[in-house]
């Protein structure tokens, strides 16, 4: 494995790029090689369905000629110097785009920590194989589960290599593994489908194959003779937090740079504004340790930091990279990613601050209400912030949950849900968007 994380060569052959775009005439450049390796085994009811097995290292040169910009990919053996040439030439015939640039030198990380994002621990299709197979044993043990959708297990690792002309050069490698199933409950028409999974850096840190088995079944049997219920306005919703990081991933919509410069944001003019209930923040931290959304520099050179992007309910920055933040007049804040051939702003680590209280205590405190575990359809509008979804769950009488529910749809505006919501205190940050329970006040159920 230390062989195929080796990036000495990578960075040779990225700076060879640089040095080549601008003897044919290019005024800066940049070069990224965005590695990946990865294996998965696919099995169902006992036997394996699938085996893949994938590696690539795709490189990306962008160059600037005055103004315009152009930007090529390639696989590895292209010819340098025609990647080059080709690059500049398309620059000169583009048009000016006043916006796109290198990172500012004076930002550019001059050096940056180890995050631990590596885990060499090699393991085979095998044990990949035995894992799938025993995740979804376990889950085909729960009774009332009479079927399965599938499971699965994977290992890999992916990275970025980075050169640019004005002197950054840099690379990290990050480790993934992962384990899922998905399994059926009950017959006919009344069958009920859910599933669970866990993914990590450190394969030593993976939940149990038959825990998340267990969990599967389990969650699939609590489905079975769901009801409808009646429509109402006013309803407390819950989520749960598989669809809680869900909700917080439309918040960091909502404050994507990118979205605010092309005014399709419904919080673009709210900077410095309330925009999320008093009390409450949004984290996003690119450097923690072993962190599953951690990068030591992000797509132009630049080390990011822990930035409170709301802070007691109010709104301190945008998701920025270099061009959206000029476009917007503000500077970039190292969210930068590498997108195909261009960088666009993201979020790393991603979290709404928990609360004070357990998730136990705050669905005894709604009374009555709905706890949603699935979320249908894509009905949410970016721009207006409109908000309705087909929803599953179960239904909160007397502060316990009782029977599951399904075909209704919860409904409100995102400006209300943020300002009504309040999370319990069981944060999970093993996954790049964290979010605890959260009960969200005042939206419409449409049921019977």
């Amino acid at each position: 494995m230390s062989s195929e994380i080796d990036s000495s060569t990578l960075l040779s052959r990225a700076s060879q790029l640089i040095d080549l775009a601008k003897k044919a005439g290019a005024d800066a450049a940049d070069a990224v090689v965005v590695r990946s390796r990865s294996q998965s085994v696919g099995i169902r009811l006992g036997k394996v369905e699938g085996t893949e097995s994938s590696e690539s290292d795709d490189f990306s040169l962008r160059v600037f000629v005055g103004r315009k910009v152009a930007s090529v990919s390639a696989n590895p053996g292209f010819d340098l110097t025609a990647l080059a040439e080709r690059a500049v030439a398309m620059a000169k015939v583009s048009p000016e785009d006043p916006f796109a640039c290198l990172a500012d030198e004076q930002r550019l990380a001059k050096s940056y920590a180890d995050l631990e994002l590596f885990d060499p621990t090699e393991v085979s299709t095998d044990i990949l194989r035995e894992a799938a197979l025993a995740t979804e044993a376990a889950a085909l043990e729960v009774k009332g589960v009479t079927n399965s959708s599938g499971g699965g297990a994977s290992a890999g690792f992916g990275g970025l290599v980075l050169v640019t002309s004005h002197g950054f050069q840099g690379s990290y490698m990050g480790s993934r593994f992962g384990r899922s199933v998905s399994v059926i409950a009950g017959e006919g028409t009344g069958m009920e489908r859910d599933y669970d999974y866990d993914s990590r850096l450190y394969y030593a840190e993976l939940d149990d194959a038959a825990e998340i088995g267990r969990r599967a079944g389990e969650r699939a049997v609590k489905r079975l003779n769901p009801r409808q219920v009646d429509t109402g306005k006013g309803v407390t919703v819950v989520f749960d937090p598989r669809i809680a990081r869900g909700f917080v991933g439309h918040i960091a919509g909502a404050i994507n740079g990118a979205s605010v410069a092309r005014k399709s944001s419904f919080l673009r003019d709210k900077m410095g504004q309330q925009v999320l209930k008093s009390g409450l923040s949004i984290t996003d931290d690119p450097l923690i340790v072993r962190g599953p959304s951690s990068r030591p520099f992000d797509g132009e050179g630049i080390s990011g930091e822990r930035l409170v992007m709301i802070e007691d309910g109010v709104l301190k920055h945008w998701f920025l990279s270099t061009a959206t933040a000029r476009e917007i007049g503000m500077e970039t804040n190292g969210r930068g990613v590498r997108s195909g051939n261009s960088v666009t702003p993201a979020s790393t680590n991603l979290a709404l601050e928990p609360g004070d209280i357990s998730p136990e205590e705050l669905i005894r405190s709604v009374g009555n209400g709905f706890y949603v575990t699935e979320l249908i359809g894509q009905g949410v509008n970016m721009l207006t912030g409109e908000y309705s979804r087909g929803a599953t769950g179960f239904w909160i009488e007397n502060g316990e949950l009782t029977f599951p529910v399904s075909e209704v749809t919860i409904a409100s505006n995102l400006k209300e849900m943020f300002m009504r919501v309040t999370p319990a205190n069981d944060i999970d940050r093993k996954y790049g968007v964290a979010a605890p329970t959260l009960a969200i006040e005042g939206m419409t159920l449409a049921g019977r």
